[in-house]
C-alpha cells in the first residue's frame, strides 16, 4: 500500500490526489497493521512507568510525520521498523522452542504388571512397590531395582559412560536408561516426579531461567535518546519563542518552528539502527546456519565472542560414542583365526562390543563361521560351538566362570576388551576403545589460536580414561567419573569467576543442565539429545567439533559489523539532526539521507555472508 500509494501520488493519478481525504484514508490504513504493535508496546511501556523507550520515540515521530501530513513517511518509519524486528523476531523463534514442552522426553506410558497380565498406564499413575516391564530399546520411565534376572543397559543418557552397563538382579536402574538387549522387570523405588530423569530436567528448566538475555543495544540506547530527542524538538520550538519576547525584531511564526520541530523528530527516527542492529545479527545467525551451525539468537553471537574457557564432555562430543578395536593379541593361533572364532561367537550377539568386533572382522574381509548352540549370559559374555570347538567370547568375568586361566597383565587394560578361550584354553583378546572424532584435535588447535587460553574435558568416564583422551588431544585439565551434578558444579564455578566466561559442550541427557548453567551452552546436534539441543544456546548440526572456532569467528565478525553499524548511523544522524533544527534540512532530503544510510547499514551487515570462515 505504501509503495503504490507513492507512485499514484507521483503519477498523480486523479482519484487519488482529488481529495486530501483519500490520501489520507489511504496511508493511514496502511500504517495500522505495522504502527498498531508498537502503539500498543507504548502504552504497555507507559503503564509500567517506562516512558522512554524506542516504541515512544517511533510513536511520537509518526505522529508528527501525520500532522505535517507527510504520510509516507509516517508508513515508512513504522514499516522500517517492523521489518528490523520480524528478521530479529523470526531468527530466534525459529531457532527456538518450547523448552518445557520438548524437554520431557519421559514416556507417555509404562507397562505395569498387575497381576497375571500387564496393563499400560500413564507414569504417574505407578505407585512405589510396583512392577513394571521395559523391552529391548524402550527408556526405563522410572527408578527401581532389576528383578527376575540381570540386564545390558545403555546409560549414557545420564552419565555420559559410553559403555553399556550389565547390571544384575537387585542393582538400582534409573529412570532414562535403555535396556539393550532383553525385556526386563523393573520393582519401582521413586514415584514419577522424583526420577533420576525428572530432577535433570527441572534442573534444566531452573538453569534456563538464570540465564538473562542480553538487552539489544538499541533499547539501551533508547533509554538516552528518546527523552534527548523529544527534549531538543521541544526546544526547537521554544527557543525561539523565547526569543522573540526579548528581541522585538525577531519574527516568530508559530507553524514554522512546529514544523521544524516535527521534521526533527522525523528525522531522528532511528531507522538506520532499527533495522541494521537486529539485521546484523540475523545475517551472523544465517551465516552460521550455512554452516551447519545454530544460533538461537542475536544475544548468543556476543556471547561467544567472550569465551575465554571451554569446557568438553567427551563421549558423544569428541569422540563418537561408538566403539572400534583398537588392539588385537593373539597368542596360541594365527589373529586372523582367532577373530573368526570370536566373530562366529558374537554374529548372534546384540551387545554393543560385539557388533563392533564383527563389524571389524568383516571390514577385514574374515568371515564368520557357522556357530551352533550360543548361549549368551548377560553381563559376561557368550559361548558356542565353531568346528567343533568350544569357543568363549566375554570379558574377564566370564573366563573367571569357566574357571579358565588368562594372563595377569589383562587387569592392566585400559580399554575394554573381549577375551577369547578355545576349550578352556586363553588364546587372546580383542581390545576396544571409544573412537575419536576425525576433526577433534583440529578443534583444539583452532580454538588455540583464536586465543582461547583454557579447555577442560569433563566426563562420566572412568577418571584415567578422560586423562587419555584429554592426552591424545592436547587438553591440559581433565577430569573423569563426573556425575550430572559434579558436572554443573564445576562449570557453575568457573562461571562465577570475575572476568571468565565458560563455554560448556556436550550431546548427551546428562550435559543438558550444564549446558543451561554456562555461559554458552553447545550441544552436537547430529545425534545429541533432545534435552541437550533444547537447553543448548547453540547448536552444532553436523557433530563436527571444529565447527566451535568458526562459530566463534562468525560471532567476533558480527560484532565489529554491528559496532561498525552503529557508530555510523549514530554519527551521520547527528549531522542530519543538527541541520535539520538550523532548517537546513527538508523532509525529504533527510529521509533520503536516513534511507541512504540504512542501505549502507544493511550492506555492510550483509558482508558477514560473504566473508569466508
Amino acid at each position: 500500500m505504501l509503495a503504490a500509494g507513492m507512485l499514484m501520488e507521483h503519477f498523480r493519478f486523479a482519484p487519488f490526489v482529488s481529495h486530501e481525504w483519500t490520501e489520507f484514508l489511504w496511508y493511514l490504513i496502511a500504517f495500522l497493521p505495522v504502527g498498531l504493535p508498537v502503539m500498543k508496546e507504548a502504552v504497555e511501556g507507559f503503564a509500567s512507568r517506562d516512558f522512554f523507550n524506542e516504541f515512544t520515540l517511533m510513536l511520537i515521530a509518526s505522529i508528527g510525520a501525520f500532522c505535517i501530513r507527510e504520510w509516507p513517511e509516517a508508513v515508512g518509519v513504522m514499516l522500517f521498523y517492523s521489518v528490523g524486528e520480524t528478521l530479529q523476531q523470526g531468527a530466534v523463534d525459529r531457532a527456538t522452542r518450547d523448552i518445557s514442552r520438548l524437554l520431557d522426553v519421559r514416556g507417555e506410558s509404562v507397562r505395569v504388571v498387575r497381576g497375571d497380565k500387564t496393563e499400560s498406564v500413564s507414569p504417574s499413575g505407578v505407585k512405589v512397590g510396583e512392577t513394571i516391564e521395559v523391552r529391548p530399546g524402550e527408556r526405563v520411565p522410572l527408578d527401581g531395582v532389576l528383578t527376575g534376572g540381570g540386564g545390558v543397559f545403555d546409560t549414557s543418557a545420564l552419565t555420559g559412560e559410553s559403555l553399556p552397563r550389565d547390571m544384575e538382579e537387585g542393582d538400582e536402574v534409573l529412570a532414562g536408561m535403555i535396556s539393550s538387549q532383553t525385556t526386563v522387570r523393573i520393582r519401582v523405588t521413586r514415584e514419577y516426579s522424583r526420577s533420576a530423569l525428572s530432577r535433570i530436567l527441572d534442573l534444566v528448566e531452573h538453569a534456563s531461567g538464570r540465564k538473562a538475555r542480553t538487552e539489544l543495544f538499541i533499547r539501551r540506547f533508547a533509554r538516552v535518546y528518546t527523552p534527548t530527542v523529544i527534549a531538543l524538538a521541544v526546544l526547537v520550538v521554544a527557543v525561539p519563542a523565547l526569543v522573540s519576547l526579548f528581541a522585538p525584531g525577531f519574527r516568530f511564526v508559530f507553524s514554522d518552528w512546529l514544523y521544524r520541530a516535527l521534521v526533527f523528530l522525523v528525522i531522528s527516527c532511528p531507522c538506520a539502527l532499527v533495522v541494521s542492529v537486529p539485521l546484523g545479527y540475523f545475517a551472523g545467525i544465517g551465516a552460521a546456519s550455512r554452516r551447519g551451525i545454530l544460533f538461537k539468537g542475536g544475544n548468543y553471537l556476543d556471547a561467544i565472542t567472550r569465551v575465554d574457557t571451554i569446557a568438553f564432555d567427551k563421549t558423544g562430543t569428541l569422540t563418537t560414542g561408538e566403539f572400534g578395536v583398537v588392539a588385537v593379541e593373539s597368542r596360541v593361533m594365527p589373529e586372523r583365526e582367532m577373530l573368526s572364532l570370536l566373530a562366529s561367537v558374537e554374529t548372534g550377539s546384540s551387545h554393543p562390543l560385539a557388533k563392533a568386533l564383527v563389524r571389524y572382522a568383516g571390514e577385514a574381509g574374515i568371515e564368520p563361521l557357522p556357530a551352533e548352540g550360543m548361549t549368551e549370559k548377560p553381563g559376561f559374555g557368550a559361548v558356542a560351538a565353531v568346528g567343533g570347538r568350544r569357543v568363549v567370547a566375554g570379558n574377564l568375568r566370564m573366563l573367571d566362570s569357566e574357571n579358565t586361566e588368562y594372563p595377569p597383565e589383562l587387569l592392566s587394560l585400559r580399554g575394554t576388551a573381549i577375551v577369547c578361550a578355545v576349550d578352556g584354553r586363553y588364546c587372546g583378546y580383542v581390545e576396544l576403545a571409544d573412537t575419536m572424532r576425525p576433526d577433534s584435535r583440529e578443534a583444539l588447535d583452532a580454538l588455540r589460536a583464536l586465543g582461547i587460553d583454557r579447555t577442560v574435558m569433563l566426563s562420566g568416564d572412568r577418571d584415567e580414561i578422560a586423562r587419555e583422551y584429554a592426552s591424545r588431544l592436547g587438553i591440559a585439565e581433565a577430569h573423569g567419573g563426573l556425575l550430572p551434578q559434579d558436572k554443573a558444579e564445576y562449570v557453575a564455578k568457573i562461571a562465577s569467576m570475575p572476568g571468565r566466561s565458560i563455554a560448556f559442550v556436550g550431546d548427551g541427557m546428562n550435559d543438558a543442565p550444564v549446558l543451561a548453567l554456562s555461559d554458552v551452552g553447545i550441544a552436537m546436534g547430529g545425534l545429541g539429545s533432545d534435552a541437550a539441543i533444547e537447553s543448548a544456546d547453540v547448536v552444532i548440526q553436523t557433530d563436527a567439533p571444529s565447527r566451535i572456532a568458526t562459530a566463534i569467528r562468525i560471532g567476533r565478525t558480527t560484532r565489529t559489523i554491528v559496532k561498525e553499524n552503529i557508530v555510523g548511523a549514530i554519527g551521520i544522524k547527528a549531522v542530519i539532526l543538527l541541520l535539520g533544527a538550523m532548517g537546513f534540512a527538508s523532509l525529504w532530503a533527510a529521509v533520503f539521507a536516513d534511507v541512504g544510510v540504512a542501505l549502507l547499514a544493511v550492506l555492510n551487515s550483509m558482508r558477514i555472508l560473504w566473508k569466508r570462515y
